[in-house]
């Protein structure tokens, strides 16, 4: 890799590296902006040590009280161990709290507790803020577009992924 100096201010030197194809590449800046997204979520809820993955665990449970933990693990894309800890984790929390499920005896119905529900409703309040900054970049019609051409690349990328899988 190419890199060349260049002198900062205060005569501090500088490496300027060459990015070739890099910034022309949607998953290089996908991954930045990724990046960037987390950052700003991590730093506006820096007082509730939660995840952005925690989060969106909370969310699904409380738009789907009583879902199983294999619902829940398919709609995150985690396998059933790793939500296994999860759960655990929101539990020893006492955010979560596991249910016999009143139609399945092998199964757990999730719901969250009154400290969940609490939780949850501070967090969508601080979750607007961090989504306004996002959007603070683009028109309210950018934005959309963004969305649907974002689900677009994963709905497409899933389906191919799906058909290389099962020729097999």
């Amino acid at each position: 890799m190419s890199a060349t100096k260049k002198t900062g201010g205060k005569g501090k030197s500088k490496v300027e590296l060459k990015l070739d194809l890099l910034p022309g590449l949607i998953g290089y800046q996908l991954r930045l902006a990724q990046l960037a997204v987390f950052g700003d979520f991590a730093a506006e809820l820096k007082d509730f040590d939660i995840s952005p993955g925690r989060f969106g665990v909370l969310v699904l449970i409380s738009a789907n009280p009583g879902m199983t933990q294999s619902l829940l693990a398919s709609a995150t894309q985690l396998d059933r161990s790793t939500m296994v800890a999860v759960i655990d984790q929101l539990e020893a929390r006492g955010l979560v709290e596991r249910r016999a499920s009143p139609t399945d005896r092998r199964s757990n119905a999730l719901v969250l507790t009154s400290e969940g529900e609490k939780l949850l409703k501070q967090l969508k309040r601080r979750i607007k803020q961090h989504e306004t900054r996002i959007a603070a970049a683009m028109t309210p019609a950018e934005t959309a577009k963004l969305v649907d051409l974002l689900t677009r690349i994963r709905s497409r990328l899933q389906a191919g992924t799906e058909r290389r899988t099962s020729k097999k």
